[in-house]
């Protein structure tokens, strides 16, 4: 049973159901800071419906039960831009009428204020991600991986205290998916954050290390 508060992403005895139907049992993880749990399950188990709980946007159709604790404090309640929680999909979702740069602008706090700083933070986050001097890019015109890692710069760069990933790599080919699969665990890692990955391919809970729950 998890009992930690230190940065760790808790879930307490969480299930869903929709008309009565529960779709998996109750379920009780804790993720720490900087390490991975991997959610697996058959389509339809209610995967994707547990990260759109845990981060805010789980449709009103469903019932809930249980508790999202993020470094102890219970952020069920909370709207989901107070949960600080960030997310990726299977599609990158870049803004096409947006440059690079400014998708990533996209991503700063408020409290970052100022052009050169806000440019400080982008021209480094694009750096990272082996993308230097790519700000004024038109999205369209990056490879699948770059534009992947420049999706996570963009929630990265939001200051997210745990990162759910809901497929993120299964529209990547096998050398991409591996490279970029890395990048994200690497991030994640550096920047200690908790990860809570859904997929179905047992390479991805692999590279994620950590606990694998499958949902029942």
């Amino acid at each position: 049973m998890p009992t930690h508060e230190d940065g760790a992403l808790e879930l307490r005895d969480v299930s869903l159901s929709i008309k009565g139907a529960q779709l998996f049992s109750p379920l009780s993880i804790a993720v720490h800071p900087g390490h991975a749990t991997t959610v697996m399950g058959p389509s339809g188990c209610g995967k994707s419906s547990l990260l759109a709980y845990i981060c805010g946007t789980l449709e009103p159709v469903f019932e809930t039960r249980g508790e999202v604790r993020l470094s102890g404090t219970d952020i069920t309640p909370l709207p989901p831009e107070e949960r600080h929680v960030g997310i990726l999909f299977q599609n990158d979702l870049l803004f096409p009428h947006l440059s690079v740069g400014d998708n990533l602008a996209f991503g700063l706090p408020p409290e970052i204020r100022g052009r050169d700083q806000r440019r400080k933070q982008i021209e480094d986050a694009l750096t990272d991600a082996d993308l230097g001097g790519m700000s004024d890019r038109d999205p369209a015109t990056l490879s699948g991986g770059q534009r992947a890692r420049v999706a996570l710069m963009r929630t990265i760069l939001s200051g997210p205290r745990a990162l759910l990933l809901d497929e993120p790599f299964s529209k990547l080919d096998a050398d991409l998916r591996a490279r970029v699969r890395e990048f994200v665990f690497a991030h994640a890692r550096a920047n200690a954050i908790p990860t809570l990955l859904v997929t179905h391919d047992p390479a991805d809970a692999v590279a994620a290390g950590g606990t694998v729950v499958e949902l029942i």
